[in-house]
């Protein structure tokens, strides 16, 4: 990229390769602060002289074969797995960790772990094609998840992957049990992968009403379980333009466009309705990346904020319906009467309880780090309505 570039200078990463200098453009709306130190590194260099330099700091950007960088990448993940968090000496009779303490110890491993990865870099060219060697063709997955770049760009080479195994996925769909087709969810909108709360929502008694809101459609997947359920008119809500976009092409491959309309809005639309449905991020912490917005909640504000704002657009008779995990209870998060507190504190009663297990893969497995909290998780829809 040219010096005279018109790209601010913290959306350029830089670095000199056969004596000269060079900058190309670092998304960093979506991978954070570009790299301070990037060397180049090739096929002759092995992961142990590898994990030293990412280790110290150092960011590889690769000029090697394509399929070896990911064979590298591997071989990093094992060392940097095996080896522990630096810690302080313990006292000899430590305390048990508690919940809380796996959930953040757990949580900076990960965060660790991913800076530590995200270290090797792939360069890509303005049409996002990857002149290495045995290098596969992302041009459809990039422009699915970033758009139109238009100028020469560096990635981690684990953030390319999971661009495209996310677009792998956004064209094969997820199937949703109750739905006549699959929902598609592009890179960086959450995916419906846990099929317990949408069952939920497709089996609870539903209130007479020709209209409900979806607060914080994200993929549109609830927004088209009430479609299917018969609510004529549906206006589902999100802040985030690729969610309400991924929604709009859902609800349409489906057929139920007639039925849907979108608003881009903080929480709730104008009026009021007899179903106001809404599956917030269950867990209050501090979100990392931008796709973490679905799963933390910091300080409840989502959750919180749709409660308090319930009464004022539910109608007199009408039921909102709040689908939410016990987990941040298990894990010490939230206190365990919390949500009761809150619900009451928000001028609401509960109308009745709709309980389900988890069935993810983490739920039975005992190596996870999380699994005592995981394993007692239950996953409920709240049906609300107004204080008698």
């Amino acid at each position: 990229m040219p010096a005279a570039t018109t790209v601010p200078a913290s959306r350029l990463a830089a670095w000199n390769e056969d004596n000269a200098a060079h900058t190309a453009l670092w998304l960093s709306d979506t991978q954070g602060p570009a790299p301070a130190r990037i060397v180049t590194a090739d096929d002759t260099l092995s992961a142990d002289a590898a994990y030293r330099l990412i280790s110290q700091g150092t960011s590889l950007l690769w000029r090697g074969d394509f399929q070896n960088a990911r064979q590298l990448l591997q071989a990093l993940a094992r060392r940097i797995d095996k080896k522990p968090l630096k810690k302080g000496r313990r006292p000899a009779q430590a305390p048990a960790a508690t919940p809380l303490d796996l959930f953040n110890r757990h949580r900076l491993q990960q965060s660790q772990r991913s800076a530590l990865l995200n270290r090797l870099l792939i360069a890509l060219d303005a049409n996002a094609h990857i002149g290495l060697r045995r290098a596969p063709q992302v041009q459809d997955a990039c422009r699915a998840a970033l758009g139109e770049v238009e100028a020469p760009f560096l990635l981690p080479l684990r953030a390319l992957l999971g661009i495209i195994g996310a677009y792998e996925w956004q064209k094969k769909g997820i199937a949703i049990a109750s739905l006549p087709g699959r929902i598609h969810v592009p890179y960086g909108v959450f995916s419906p992968n846990r099929g317990e709360y949408i069952d939920l929502v497709a089996q609870a008694p539903l209130p007479a009403t020709d209209l409900a809101f979806d607060i914080g459609t994200g993929s549109g997947v609830l927004a088209a379980v009430l479609a299917q359920r018969g609510v004529r008119k549906i206006i589902a809500t999100d802040l985030d333009t690729r969610a309400l976009a991924c929604a709009r092409d859902n609800i349409d491959r489906l057929g139920f466009g007639a039925a849907v309309e979108f608003e881009q809005a903080d929480l709730f639309p104008a009026g009021i309705s007899r179903l106001i449905v809404c599956n917030p991020p269950w867990l209050p912490a501090r979100p990392t990346t931008a796709i973490e917005h679905a799963i933390y909640d910091p300080g409840n504000r989502m959750l919180l904020g749709y409660l308090h704002g319930l009464p004022a657009h539910l109608h007199a008779d009408g039921e909102g319906w709040l689908i939410m995990s016990d987990l941040a209870e298990h894990l010490g998060l939230r206190d365990p009467g919390f949500l009761a507190d809150a619900i009451a504190a928000a001028g609401l009663r509960v109308i009745a309880r709709h309980d389900t297990t988890p069935t993810h893969a983490k739920a039975a497995d005992a190596g996870d780090p999380l699994h005592q909290a995981r394993s007692a998780e239950r996953t409920s829809l709240w049906r609300l309505g107004h204080s008698r």
